[in-house]
């Protein structure tokens, strides 16, 4: 699953070793979102 913004990547590679404990491997994130320009930060969604 790609990152949806600058600041969750951050948040990943801040805490990646909290977060491969969890079972979220980092790497994959970082292969899927490789190119794509992310927004500093995600914009909430509509109802």
């Amino acid at each position: 699953m790609p990152y949806k913004s600058d600041a969750q990547r951050k948040y990943f590679h801040a805490n990646k070793k909290e977060l491969e404990k969890k079972g979220v491997d980092v790497e994959e994130w970082d292969k899927e979102s490789k190119g794509k320009k992310l927004p500093k930060k995600a914009s909430k969604k509509k109802k």
